[in-house]
């Protein structure tokens, strides 16, 4: 049986659509490194943390962005061909098997452990490597003795690498003791660059750049902090589908723990959890958030309304009794997140942070680059 290819989707009447303002990400990278003493990566990891590493790397290679960081080396294998000339570093390192393709799309593998030292040795100088040392966050990482071990040894990292556990809050006692012991690590390997901060550690100021500063969330809109505002990059949409009258007393969605206190209008959003929209942000009913917030809101027409109710799969119930009943109708867009509700709001109000929002957007968008 013949089937016609499928037009181009429109992005003008998409259930569910997605902004992503390329511009807004390259001037959050020019700002950031800006404040780095060194040089400035950009984490592009899970899809360029769901926004789409096909537009999102080639613009920051064009913007000056030479090294990149992916997760592992099938994501840098796949990122080779947006940028051809910069260094990829996979930060979950090598594994047994996937040396020809780390070798012939020149991943950087970040070795945490011996065993991936041991492995990377094992190719007689094939593959350049880094090494990543714990300095007190306790999850991937040599030891400060098998570091000095693997110094001793003769070993010759190109970059050597450390990560900050509380970086986004700047008072934390942590953040000195990680640098403090990072220092000395570091200076095991004279020629190999090291790098520690990526986007909040940048701003607690360059004591703790190194040669190069690693962003991230900071690059997608995300991480207001220390007076650092970043443009808002994404901006997430879903259409009206109905908007329902109730009575007061009457109860919204499932689990009937939303009672409604007043004759209310009701806008039904056509996006629910499976578009990101997380079910710890419902209005009511979900005992999983504890996050000092009655629930989430959405923007419609300029104005803010609150979720109404249990977020479902498919549907967000919005109390729009507020809005002028001209400003909202059937069809109409409602922001989930973007310039007029920020990301950082949004991923409060749910008990999580904007790395998941953004991380967990579905497959229903229809993607519109500017």
């Amino acid at each position: 049986m013949r089937h016609d290819p499928l037009p181009p989707p429109d992005f003008a009447v998409a259930a569910c659509r997605l902004t992503i303002d390329v511009g807004a990400c390259v001037a959050n990278w020019r700002a950031i490194a800006a404040r780095s003493k060194g040089a400035t990566g950009a984490a592009v990891k899970a899809d360029a943390y769901g926004l789409g590493a096909e537009i999102i790397a080639p613009a920051l290679a064009r913007a000056g962005c030479r090294d990149f960081f992916v997760a592992t080396i099938e994501e840098g294998a796949s990122l080779r061909r947006l940028v051809p000339d910069a260094r990829i570093f996979s930060v979950s390192g090598l594994w047994a098997g996937q040396e020809a393709l780390a070798i012939s799309r020149r991943i950087i593998p970040v070795a945490a452990s011996p065993e991936q030292l041991e492995l990377i040795a094992g190719l007689g100088g094939a593959l350049e490597h880094a090494v990543f040392i714990d300095t007190g966050m306790n999850r991937l990482g040599l030891t400060a003795e098998q570091a000095a071990a693997y110094a001793q040894s003769g070993g010759k990292p190109v970059m050597v690498m450390s990560h900050l556990a509380c970086a986004d809050e700047p008072d934390h006692a942590l953040n000195a003791r990680q640098n403090e012991s990072f220092q000395p690590l570091a200076a095991l390997f004279a020629e190999a660059e090291s790098s520690l901060s990526s986007s909040a550690g940048i701003l607690l100021g360059p004591d703790y750049h190194y040669d190069l500063t690693r962003p991230g969330i900071a690059l997608y809109g995300g991480m207001t902090l220390g007076g650092f505002a970043p443009r808002p990059v994404a901006t997430a949409e879903a259409r009206v589908i109905q908007i329902r009258h109730a009575k007061a007393g009457e109860t919204v969605s499932y689990g009937a723990r939303e009672r409604l206190s007043r004759d209310s209008r009701i806008a039904i959003i056509g996006a629910g959890y499976a578009d990101g929209w997380h079910r710890a942000a419902s209005g009511a009913g979900v005992p999983l958030r504890n996050a000092g917030a009655a629930g989430g809101a959405i923007s419609l027409a300029g104005h803010t309304a609150p979720i109404l109710g249990r977020i479902t799969m498919d549907l967000t119930m919005v109390d729009v009794t507020d809005i002028p009943e001209h400003l909202v109708r059937d069809g109409d867009y409602a922001e989930f997140f973007g310039p007029n509700l920020p990301i950082e709001d949004v991923a409060r109000a749910a008990g999580t942070i904007s790395y998941e929002l953004l991380t967990s957007l579905g497959k229903r968008y229809v993607r519109r680059i500017v």
